[in-house]
């Protein structure tokens, strides 16, 4: 399994992954689960996924090859769309023709078509866009009333994200250290979920990727991070009324 997360804020983007592919027990890999379109100056596109591995690479193998344009016999990309819309709906139509695909033989080896992902990006003369997509190919978008999506094992990490994201975060910065937070919490909860992290940051109307960050476990920063909020955690705990009953 994995947990990737995806904030909209004032500022931008702030896209957090992980790289744990479980099939089993004896069988734990690391597979980057995040990918990046990007020209800059023109556009930045960026693309996390969960679920089936091999039908999420394949999803992403299709939209690099390209699909058949709505008006065109000449293949469509991430890279040629005209708007962050355009985008979503291109990536459904590969996760339907994946499915078209490879579903019957999935599910003949008793295996699910289980595919989730974020897509998110911003082209130039375009607004900062955030989708969530689905199994059978729809999507939904972020708004300000809910700013944030998460995909694979999402509960551990959301309540941080409940609690702190919101029309009122508007720094990067807090978007990053939430993003953190809420996958430290899933991290300790969830052995499904695992080093290394993959973060992304994108400034609204940059064009261009502000941050492209690997973390590893001795990343200081992360293990700042952990340690101060588990403090944080056990000072509060602690500094709270005893029950008067």
């Amino acid at each position: 399994m994995t947990y990737c997360l995806g904030l909209q804020l004032d500022e931008g983007l702030v896209l957090l992954s992980d790289t744990r592919t479980n099939a089993g027990v004896d069988n734990v890999s690391v597979f980057r689960k995040m990918t990046v379109w990007q020209q800059p100056g023109e556009r930045v596109i960026m693309l996390m996924t969960a679920g089936n591995l091999a039908v999420s690479q394949a999803v992403v193998n299709l939209l690099d090859e390209g699909l058949a344009g709505p008006d065109s016999d000449t293949p469509e990309t991430l890279l040629t769309v005209p708007s962050m819309f355009r985008a979503a709906r291109l990536v459904g139509q590969a996760i339907r023709d994946v499915f078209e695909a490879d579903g019957e033989s999935l599910k003949a080896q008793d295996t699910s078509f289980n595919a989730s992902m974020l897509l998110a990006g911003q082209l130039k003369g375009r607004g900062m866009r955030l989708f969530q997509l689905y199994s059978a190919g729809n999507f939904i978008e972020a708004t300000e009333d809910t700013p944030f999506f998460q995909i694979g094992e999402h509960k551990y990490g959301k309540p941080i994200l409940d609690r702190g994201v919101n029309h009122a975060t508007t720094h990067l910065t807090d978007g990053i250290k939430l993003a953190l937070i809420s996958m430290d919490s899933t991290l300790r909860s969830n052995l499904s979920v695992g080093m290394p992290l993959d973060l992304a940051v994108y400034r609204r109307d940059s064009l261009k990727l502000e941050m492209n960050r690997r973390i590893d476990e001795d990343d200081p920063y992360f293990s700042m991070i952990r340690q101060r909020w588990s403090q944080a955690l056990r000072e509060a705990s602690l500094g709270l009324p005893d029950p008067d009953w």
